[in-house]
């Protein structure tokens, strides 16, 4: 199932040059900067349901960041969403979250009931549900109210449009709907169906590359999305050419490098990949504007990750040991990763012994985890690549 955090509070037909400035510190992964405008923008005009969005979505999204939870890895088949661990956000950020989305609810719905053809509010509400199927997936991991909301950020979306056609921005939902619902397994898919949409996964891609292409604010949103889902889809070249666009006009977002890494990895291009990650250690050593907040034990993890790829065991171990000696430093499926990927590494280098030390180091790490499932099993079979990883 592809996760529903891909839901994000798309911009409005119209927004002010403040709030712009709030979307480009939120796609440079800059979240507090982008909550203090957000929160000034909601002091300014407290009617706006659309600022309450903007506030909800840079809480939740500085949580996901804190988590490890927005690398595209999510979405692609060798390491399944579900996997990841429950996301803890801070009792302040929880409260800040359900506040903002309460009160989107209220102005937006106040709209609606006076006129429902106002095709802001409707897209309004859309954003708002979408955000809270966020929330329900990764804080509360509850996947029925989860789906339950998202049909409902569809149904709004398609109201948006239906008030205004030339609204090309609110397809961004239908889009993303389509493809999720298209993804899910038969059992998720009936639930779909009941609630009248069947998914259409080819048709949400090209309604998200329409948007890319067309769309007036939501176009780097589109591109966004079409990167992780041209990832899990396995269309890593496709992929390419966005995230050299977005890391253009967001040089500050370290992800962008990583996720542009991570596909040039797919396509076999060992020289070009490694290059990136040694262009992201420099940036980071240098305390390069958007850089200095990114561990360097975490880009051990993704540097020795690459090299396990790329079948270089011995380069790979002494890097990924500098991520799991760190793992109690890094965020909690960065650090399981680490000793997951570390014993793998190990005993595709016939170094068994070794290996059942790092799974050990994993299963301790949090042993009710599907990753310490994992590792158990790895510590009584010896790991072994399968042809089609």
């Amino acid at each position: 199932m592809l996760p529903l955090l891909l839901f994000i509070a798309f911009a409005p037909p119209t927004i002010t040059p403040e709030i712009l400035r709030g979307f480009d510190h939120s796609n440079n992964i800059e979240y507090e900067e982008a909550l203090a405008v957000f929160r000034r923008a909601v002091a300014a005009d407290p009617n706006d349901s659309h600022r309450y969005n903007y506030v909800a979505q840079a809480i939740l999204y500085s949580a996901m960041l804190k988590a490890g939870a927005l690398e595209s890895e999510l979405v692609s088949g060798t390491n399944p969403f579900f996997r990841r661990e429950r996301m803890n956000p801070s009792p302040e950020e929880q409260q800040g979250f359900d506040t903002a989305i309460r009160n989107a609810f209220t102005k937006a719905q106040a709209r609606v009931e006076a006129n429902p053809k106002d095709a802001n509010a409707q897209y309004s509400l859309a954003i708002t549900y979408g955000l809270r199927a966020n929330y329900s997936f990764l804080v509360r991991k509850a996947w029925m109210d989860a789906l339950k909301d998202s049909t409902a950020s569809r149904k709004h979306a398609q109201l948006a449009i239906e008030a205004d056609a030339t609204y090309i921005d609110a397809k961004i939902i239908l889009g993303l709907h389509d493809y999720i619902v298209g993804s899910l397994s038969w059992t998720y898919k009936m639930l779909g169906f009941l609630a009248g949409v069947r998914g259409d996964r080819d048709g949400g891609i090209r309604t998200l590359e329409e948007v890319a292409a067309k769309g007036i604010n939501n176009r780097s949103d589109a591109k966004i999305l079409l990167a992780a889902i041209y990832r899990r889809e396995k269309h890593s070249l496709k992929a390419v050419p966005l995230l050299e666009g977005l890391i253009t006009l967001y040089p500050r977002n370290y992800l962008f490098r990583l996720e542009l890494a991570q596909m040039l990895a797919d396509l076999g291009e060992r020289e070009k990949a490694m290059a990136i990650m040694d262009n992201v250690v420099e940036l980071n050593r240098r305390q390069a504007p958007g850089f200095g907040p990114l561990q360097a034990e975490k880009i051990a993890y993704l540097k020795g990750n690459l090299l396990f790829w790329f079948d270089e065991y011995d380069k790979a171990i002494p890097i990924l040991k500098r991520a799991v000696a760190a793992r109690d430093q890094l965020d909690l499926n960065t650090g399981l990763l680490a000793c997951l990927r570390l014993g793998q590494t190990l005993d595709l280098a016939n170094r068994h012994t070794e290996a059942k030390e790092a799974y050990r180091l994993g299963v301790a790490m949090a042993p009710e985890s599907d990753f310490a499932k994992e590792c158990q099993n790895y510590i009584a079979r010896p790991y072994k690549r399968k042809r089609f990883e």
